[in-house]
């Protein structure tokens, strides 16, 4: 009887330990920089599109088809006034036509190396300001700068459709349809960027949570943004996230992680990891730091877009070497 009682005890204090493992564990760790004096015309636009797609138009899905619709016309209206010509990949679910829009600046040196910067611009029944009309204004900000620029490999910004729930990780899910038909026709694609939730950070005590057990080796303050990779993609996570930091504008972490670790592939990139590419995520943990994820709460007036314009300032600086030819 007293073995079985010290069994208990001893199972009680691993299962405590483990559970205090999601709240990062690092009090220590100090953000090495923090946005100051950010880009106030960036930060503004930011808003500006978050406001439009999550306030004005608000639930965008499948199920409120009208106002998916609106917001991908948004999205091309932006895409056009930037100068790019746009493509769309059309496909059918629950007889409805949904679209994934595509815009690509060609490379001028090694076209056919490509460079995949997406977001999804749908949403779980909710307005989905953090998601992820963030990623989405991120993704229309990076084509804005790229628009008059030369660039060695080829980019193509997509604004991925059905990320969500019923959709999520099946064949409807709108990166899925890309993915295999990248494959199928031999795309070069040399690393996806999936930008998913990153306008929501807190410099709090505990307001950053994790997957078992990985709050040991983690900040506990959601003041950052994460690189998030699998095992395959391990290289060119290091890379990317070394390039951020060396911008200079907002706190990085790493994670590379095997691909079945959970939420580890809680986005589009999840799409690519299947057909073999290596694809990232860069999130701001969504649902492990914004206790408004996938609820009505999820409101533009919440997100700090000084952060975001300076995640974007850095992203596009890593961007630029990624696409550049001395940075093969």
């Amino acid at each position: 009887m007293e073995r079985v009682v010290r069994l208990i005890i001893f199972a009680l204090l691993v299962f405590i330990i483990l559970k205090a493992s999601t709240f990062g564990w690092c009090f220590w760790k100090k953000a090495a920089f923090y946005p100051e004096k950010s880009d106030s015309q960036l930060a503004q636009r930011l808003k500006q599109h978050v406001d439009t797609l999550s306030q004005q138009i608000g639930e965008r899905s499948v199920f409120r088809y009208e106002a998916l619709n609106e917001a991908a016309q948004y999205i091309t209206e932006e895409f056009i006034s930037f100068g790019y010509k746009v493509k769309f990949q059309e496909y059918k679910v629950y007889d409805k036509v949904v679209k994934n829009i595509i815009v690509e600046k060609t490379g001028m040196q090694n076209a056919k190396e490509t460079i995949i910067v997406g977001a999804h611009y749908d949403t779980c029944f909710n307005p989905g300001a953090d998601d992820n009309a963030s990623g989405i204004a991120g993704l229309l900000e990076s084509a804005r700068f790229f628009a008059d620029k030369n660039t060695d490999k080829t980019i193509k910004f997509i604004a991925f459709v059905n990320e969500e729930p019923p959709f999520f990780q099946t064949q409807d899910m709108g990166s899925r349809v890309y993915t295999k038909d990248a494959k199928a026709s031999n795309e070069n694609i040399i690393v996806a960027l999936i930008l998913e939730s990153v306008g929501y950070y807190s410099n709090k005590l505990l307001s950053q949570r994790y997957p078992m057990p990985l709050g040991f080796f983690y900040p506990n303050k959601g003041n950052f943004i994460a690189v998030v990779g699998n095992l395959g993609s391990g290289g060119t996570a290091r890379k990317v996230a070394s390039l951020l930091r060396k911008q200079r504008r907002i706190p990085v972490e790493l994670a590379i992680l095997p691909s079945f670790f959970p939420a580890i592939d809680f986005s589009d990139h999840w799409s690519f990891w299947k057909e073999g590419y290596p694809a990232l995520m860069i999130t701001d943990t969504a649902f492990l730091r914004n206790a408004n994820y996938h609820r009505q709460s999820d409101t533009y007036e919440k997100l700090n877009y000084d952060y975001m314009a300076e995640l974007l300032a850095g992203f596009v600086g890593v961007l630029s070497e990624l696409s550049d030819k001395t940075s093969h």
